[in-house]
């Protein structure tokens, strides 16, 4: 964007001076073709008033010493005709009155008509200029006075003048060039900010976004500060862009208040619960050598109870944890992701009677949050094994569909997910229809969303054909 606005700025300073310098250069070569011409005009009309009593008396000595030291002076040469257009005096030998442009001018004044300025006088063009008066008194025409004058003079002021326009209009557009850079750099850097701190919030780094959170202590605060650069945009720029990275700053504070708090309750309430269900535990383990054998079923469901709240709250602070994963992202190997999980679930796999395969690349890198992919594919591979039914298989596979990015799925073909539902199975705690009663928080799905989102994928479910469940992991390729 700077580039095209360095571009956009110097095209338009140019097409401005251009603008300018095109009238100002013809104004200028007018100027000098009319100085020139009103100078030639007054001396040819001297020339005719001396002309008149001259060929009126036959008197010519002193008029041709004239024109001859006129000649000799300025270069310019002088003719006086007749009205027959004969010439009877001349400055010089060899004039050819009979030229074209000297012919037109000589019928113009012999019918009584003076010279006008004509069109402009350009300095590529060499022809001379011709200046005629018409000879004569009280409405009688004797003859006319010429001169001739070369062009040589015009054309070098006019291309002086010029060359001095170019260069003044050179030196203004590198000024302009020169200051294009620091022009854009001031306009575009409260942009430049702001995107990037955009792209941090919409990424879920709230803390190179906005202000701290001020639910944190101030040792954490200052060491997450020093960590991510957590300062609030400088309003820098136009008073527009000033007044919007305000704007943005009072947002990022407060979606950072909102999203911290939000985070820290649930870490929290999570941390707070796991004490007394704990203790709760220990009692009801201590209670059950006095429990009655009709109460022992009781007993049994209570205990598995607090076991499935403490699985819960376990998976509510991974899923707390899994929003926040984004604040440091590194080079992941999928496939060796992949084997590492697949040999962990292989047992519990064997033990549930579900095939578990391992397919596709043997190397893949990614750009992940750390453990992201390994907590994701134990989400997915947990779900899997638990529902997938015996007899059944699982596949994980690791596939390079592009460049950019690496899709690691995880396919079975139990029972699946109705179609209506896929899009709801990523909400926290949803549970299918057939599945009400199943162990588990019902945050697994959740919380793979969650990681792969945080780490700059993309998470989707989709039915596997013929049947079964499809889950998709697709993340940002790593260097190779």
């Amino acid at each position: 964007m700077r580039r095209r606005l360095i571009v956009i700025y110097v095209t338009l300073l140019a097409a401005v001076l251009v603008g300018l310098n095109v009238p100002l250069a013809i104004a200028l070569a007018n100027n000098v073709g009319n100085q020139m011409f009103v100078d030639r005009q007054g001396d040819t009309a001297r020339f005719a008033s001396l002309a008149e009593p001259a060929l009126r008396t036959n008197q010519t000595i002193a008029l041709a010493d004239e024109l001859r030291q006129y000649d000799e002076m300025f270069g310019i040469a002088a003719v006086i005709v007749t009205r027959d257009a004969h010439p009877v005096i001349a400055s010089r030998g060899g004039i050819d009155v009979t030229d074209g442009r000297m012919r037109e001018q000589i019928d113009a004044a012999l019918s009584g008509q003076r010279t006008e300025p004509g069109s402009t006088l350009w300095p590529w063009q060499d022809a001379p200029l011709v200046v005629a008066e018409p000879v004569g008194r009280g409405g009688e025409i004797f003859g006319a006075a010429l001169t001739v004058s070369p062009t040589d003079a015009l054309t070098a002021a006019t291309w002086r003048r010029w060359a001095l326009l170019a260069a003044v209009s050179a030196v203004v557009l590198l000024a302009g060039v020169a200051a294009a850079a620091p022009l854009a750099n001031w306009m575009l850097r409260p942009v430049q900010q702001l995107d990037e701190a955009a792209h941090a919030l919409a990424a879920g780094r709230f803390g190179a976004a906005g202000e701290p959170n001020r639910n944190r202590s101030g040792a954490a605060r200052e060491a997450n500060r020093n960590r991510s650069g957590d300062r609030p945009l400088t309003a820098t720029g136009p008073p527009e862009l000033q007044r919007l990275t305000a704007s943005f700053n009072a947002m990022a504070e407060r979606v950072t208040t909102v999203i911290e708090r939000q985070r820290s309750f649930v870490s929290y309430a999570s941390h707070q619960l796991r004490t007394p269900l704990a203790t709760l535990r220990l009692w009801v383990e201590n209670l059950e050598p006095s429990v009655m054998p009709a109460g022992r079923e009781d007993h049994r469901m209570v205990s598995e109870e607090i076991e499935r709240m403490g699985s819960m709250c376990d998976a509510l602070l991974t899923y707390a944890r899994a929003e926040a994963t984004a604040d440091d992202v590194a080079d992941v190997d999928a496939a060796e992701v992949a084997d590492a999980r697949v040999a962990i679930w292989s047992q519990a796999a064997e033990a549930a009677g579900v095939r578990l395969i391992r397919a596709g690349e043997l190397r893949a890198p990614v750009r992940a949050a750390p453990q992201a992919l390994d907590q994701a594919l134990d989400a997915l591979l947990s779900n899997a094994v638990k529902f997938v039914g015996r007899g059944n298989q699982v596949v994980v596979l690791v596939d390079t569909p592009s460049r950019r990015w690496v899709d690691i799925h995880v396919i079975d073909d139990g029972p699946g997910i109705p179609s209506a539902d896929l899009e709801q199975a990523t909400q926290p705690f949803w549970r299918s229809a057939s599945h009400q009663n199943a162990e588990g928080a019902g945050l697994g799905v959740t919380i793979a969303d969650a990681l792969v989102t945080a780490s700059g994928g993309r998470f989707d479910l989709m039915p596997a054909q013929p049947r079964g469940l499809h889950a998709r992991v697709r993340l940002p390729a790593g260097p190779t």
